[in-house]
């Protein structure tokens, strides 16, 4: 960031995802505020131990305040229906634990909680967020968030004037912001924006602003450039994706490949595809399917763990297996996307390509590696039974050499699930602690051992 010269990020995400249809499930660290409040520490990796204390400070957000995890139907966007002591319970802890960290913004939710926009909620953004909680940053809306108040497109004076008046202190209009200004503009004239809520809007902004050094120093130090994406970052990357990974079925100890194993199939849409094991907000907004940036797909790293010594084929549909395999491995899942675009309301299963690559392999009669690549839990319980392993691989980004070094052992895996894998999609919304029983408990992760 520092070295492209971004001085603001919109991160950490403490989202707690409570309904694994919504779109946004992967950007939360898990169904619990404690997993969201402990990753507040990303805060510190962004900002430092002091905000511009260092040429790489760079200013950390926490959002989307808040309940955006707990809407009705997992609709991004939507409802958060609970009662007051249920938001502070469950949706609360993760933003007082990064006021604590001293975080530099806030970013509005889209959202309301019990039919009241988050971006109009004076309550939550000023009695809590900045009274009650002791926020001194400053607090930004959504990109055209507040245009979305009254539900209809575009922004009114109306608008402009609640969501500044409910304590919003910078507003993200991406096209009509001289309409903004405008508008702004002349809600103060009118007495309807009081002028103190303007200036203490600019403090905060100002403050932080300063705190950077950005006046003094606002050009981006492009010495940093040789260092990204190099190989210290990739092999950083490596590691991470690998302790991502989270082992959920090992029949007779299938994984890791040993010595023995010679000869592997590899099949899968997701199997040599750098753009869906990467997701979405990879390059573009939505992210996309293909060769979109540099690094290394699952299966080249499959290639490269197992060595010259083992054949590795590779089928994208499946077809080509016999029953001289050793085994198989099915790398199938998601199509990118981001935000409501992920919304799932119907089924939560496999698609049928992937189902049908996955049967291909199981009629060739070797043992079947299913590899998950999704942003959330799948509805595979009725075909469990038939794959002999199933390892969570999340959505692991660039570096698909660490998926293969948990599937041959150079890593061990450690991970556990952050969110309960349900049954059934019917079960939707299941968290820990709720009676029905699911799949896969939250936590739950097998080892070699």
């Amino acid at each position: 960031m520092t070295a492209t010269g971004v001085d603001w990020n919109f991160a950490p995400c403490l989202c707690v995802a409570r309904n694994d249809r919504w779109g946004r499930t992967y950007e939360s660290f898990g169904e619990v505020p404690g997993l969201p409040s402990a990753m507040t520490t990303m805060i510190d990796g962004l900002q430092g131990d002091k905000l511009g204390a260092g040429p790489t400070s760079v200013l950390a957000t926490a959002k989307h305040y808040l309940g955006d995890g707990g809407t009705q139907g997992g609709d991004d966007r939507g409802d958060t229906r609970v009662s007051e002591a249920r938001l502070r319970e469950i949706h609360l802890p993760p933003f007082r634990a990064a006021v604590r960290r001293g975080v530099g913004s806030v970013m509005v939710s889209y959202s309301s909680w019990n039919g009241v926009k988050l971006h109009e909620h004076k309550y939550l953004i000023t009695d809590v967020l900045k009274g009650e909680l002791g926020f001194g940053g400053f607090v930004v809306s959504d990109y055209n968030g507040v245009d979305q108040i009254d539900g209809e497109p575009g922004f009114t004076r109306a608008e402009v004037a609640k969501a500044i008046n409910a304590g919003i202190d910078m507003v993200m209009v991406p096209e009509e912001w001289k309409k903004f200004i405008r508008f702004l503009r002349a809600e103060v004239r009118a007495g309807d924006v009081p002028m103190a809520r303007i200036d203490d809007a600019n403090r905060r902004i100002l403050t932080k602003k300063f705190e950077l050094g950005l006046f003094e120093d606002p050009l981006a130090d492009r010495g940093y450039m040789k260092s990204v994406g190099g190989a210290d970052h990739r092999a950083l990357a490596r590691r991470a994706v690998a302790k991502s990974q989270v082992l959920l079925k090992n029949s007779k100890s299938v994984l890791p490949f040993g010595a023995a194993t010679d000869k592997i199939f590899v099949a899968g849409r997701s199997a040599d595809d750098i753009g869906r094991q990467s997701g979405g907000w990879t390059v573009t907004w939505q992210g996309e399917a293909g060769d979109i940036t540099p690094g290394t797909t699952i299966l080249e790293g499959v290639r490269e763990v197992a060595g010259p010594s083992v054949k590795v084929d590779y089928g994208r549909d499946g077809k080509g297996i016999d029953d001289t395999y050793d085994a198989a491995i099915a790398v199938v899942g998601e199509d990118p996307y981001a935000e409501y675009h992920g919304d799932r309301t119907g089924g939560l299963g496999l698609a049928a390509a992937d189902v049908k690559t996955i049967e291909r392999l199981q009629a060739a009669d070797v043992p079947v590696i299913v590899v998950l690549v999704s942003g959330r839990p799948l509805d595979i319980a009725p075909r469990l039974s038939g794959w002999d392993a199933l390892v969570a691989s999340w959505l692991p980004g660039t570096e698909g050499a660490g998926v293969a070094d948990v599937l041959f052992g150079k890593a061990a895996p450690t991970g556990k699930l952050p969110v309960t894998w349900m049954s059934d999609a019917a079960q939707q919304p299941i968290n820990r602690g709720d009676p029905e029983k699911p799949l896969f408990p939250f936590g739950y992760g097998l080892s070699y051992n």
